[in-house]
């Protein structure tokens, strides 16, 4: 099988299982589970975020989910219990689809990793 065709499979496997548990059936998008990667991450899982929290949520999805690729490191966490990341090396420029496919790639790694797909 091509690796676009995998991905693509992979992805909506990913789509499938994630809306099916927090989206009453409606297809989550990218953003959307990116966010739900950081609420995991963060492991505070009932807790209600405020609009500066979400940013800082889906932040820390970002640094998690590249993480494997290089991009970041964990460092430590807070004292409140959110990790923190540093930069390990500079994302290149990339136009809005490539960035997407990364991002694609990196939640598929991840959930593979959780053992969420096959």
């Amino acid at each position: 099988m091509a690796r676009d065709e995998q991905l693509k499979q992979r992805w909506e496997a990913v789509v499938a299982f994630l809306s099916s548990r927090f989206a009453d059936g409606d297809s989550l998008d990218l953003d959307a589970i990116i966010y739900l990667v950081g609420v995991q991450e963060l492991g505070q899982l009932h807790k209600k975020f405020k609009k500066d929290e979400k940013v800082n949520l889906m932040h820390i999805a970002i640094c998690r989910l590249l993480e494997p690729f290089g991009y970041y490191e964990f460092e430590y966490f807070d004292g409140a219990g959110w990790p923190h990341y540093k930069i390990l090396e500079q994302l290149p420029p990339l136009k809005a689809g490539e960035q997407s496919v990364l991002m694609k790639e990196a939640i598929v790694q991840y959930f593979l990793e959780k053992e969420v797909i096959q």
